[in-house]
């Protein structure tokens, strides 16, 4: 017995070489909103990219970056001003919300006060009208994928905030989505509740294959989370990776800042022409970086993060400076280093303490692998 495949004629036919399965792909999509001024703002500025099938992907970045709009024109409740959106060989921008193979949970959870966990749960299932059976059926496998068997008669207000998200969540993979898309649903959690459900998340996403579209501004939840990341600016991603790509390797100043945390030390690059780039930092020994990149200023800008500095080390030190605070916050001790030019470094230093060396005023050396000092693209520069 052979199955019907839906036929998509025209301009709404993908090629099935360059769309396997169910892979979602954002093509030249567009989104501009008139504000009160009468002013254009490109809230999805000329976006491609393609999310590949039962991946999980976070779309991170600052608010009014695009990630939202972008999610909300997937799931059907913003419309493009131009591009197209697919999923595996359909055009689902054409079509209407509740048509298209996708389903949202959102940061206010929506439950329905009135109704019992088993009953939200089964809410759109009984709006498609399917059998009262094969709704129990999904409802029994719902509750025990999000481990809220014993709840189902429960109402919302019974439940922590942390179950009341389980529900909605379980609501929307009822339906059977081929994609999930989830905007910021962890937000108004505290933190520890939080980190829970990033871990129930992901076993969720695991567990049903599903692809997960995940939008936040919390670095943290798209670092543990995401098998990729796209990181956000001005309505467009300037950077899609693996976590540690993003982390390890940053395309320009703006992700290193925004992933991390990050000190930027701007310094004199010396180089012949196009060779490698040599710097000095104030009390150290010359360094030549892994890295190149344009100098057309004859200066450099070396992103460092605070975990790849130490205050001991064999070999030159990379730098060298004043100690002006010292911060003990348990797991570590971040102090701020003053280098002779003015410059600021804030490594964080591991116990055991040396309380001899961990003195306001001392002067420290600093210690740093090569590969550590990273030298940003010039503002402007293609990466």
């Amino acid at each position: 017995m052979t199955t019907a495949v839906p036929t998509i004629s025209g301009s709404d036919r993908v090629d099935p070489e360059h769309s396997p399965s169910r892979e979602l792909r954002i093509e030249g999509a567009r989104k501009t909103f008139i504000t009160p001024e009468k002013q254009e703002v490109n809230a999805i500025d000329d976006v491609s990219f393609t999310i590949k099938e039962g991946e999980f992907f976070v779309m991170l970045g600052p608010s009014g970056c695009g990630k939202t709009t972008l999610l909300r024109s997937i799931a059907g409740l913003e419309s493009l001003d131009g591009g197209q959106i697919t999923l595996g060989n359909r055009r689902i921008d054409q079509l209407a919300p509740h048509a298209r193979p996708v389903n949202t949970v959102f940061q206010s959870y929506a439950l329905f006060p009135h109704l019992t966990i088993a009953q939200n749960i089964a809410f759109g299932l009984e709006m498609e009208r399917l059998p009262r059976t094969e709704i129990n059926a999904r409802v029994t496998e719902m509750l025990a994928l999000v481990q809220l068997s014993d709840y189902a008669s429960r109402k919302p207000a019974q439940l922590s905030g942390g179950q009341q998200q389980r529900v909605a969540i379980a609501r929307a993979l009822a339906k059977q989505p081929e994609v999930l898309l989830l905007d910021e649903p962890l937000a108004a959690l505290d933190l520890k509740l939080r980190r829970g459900m990033q871990a129930e998340l992901k076993r969720l996403q695991r567990t049903t294959g599903i692809t997960f579209v995940f939008v936040t501004h919390d670095q943290e939840e798209a670092l543990s989370m995401g098998d990729r990341i796209a990181v956000f600016k001005s309505g467009k991603p300037v950077q899609i990776g693996t976590p540690e790509e993003i982390y390890e390797k940053p395309v320009n100043r703006f992700v290193a800042d925004f992933i991390g945390e990050t000190t930027f030390i701007e310094t004199a690059a010396q180089r012949d022409g196009d060779g490698p780039i040599t710097v000095t930092l104030p009390g150290g020994a010359p360094v030549e970086l892994r890295k190149r990149v344009p100098t057309p200023d004859g200066t450099v800008t070396l992103a460092l993060r605070p975990e790849r500095v130490s205050i001991h080390g064999t070999g030159d030190p990379v730098a060298a400076g004043r100690i002006t605070s010292l911060v003990y916050m348990g797991t570590d001790v971040r102090i701020t280093v003053e280098l002779a030019a003015g410059m600021t470094v804030a490594p964080r230093v591991p116990p055991p303490f040396d309380a001899a060396l961990l003195k306001l005023g001392a002067t420290i050396p600093l210690y740093a692998d090569v590969e550590n000092l990273r030298p940003m693209m010039p503002e402007g520069s293609m990466a």
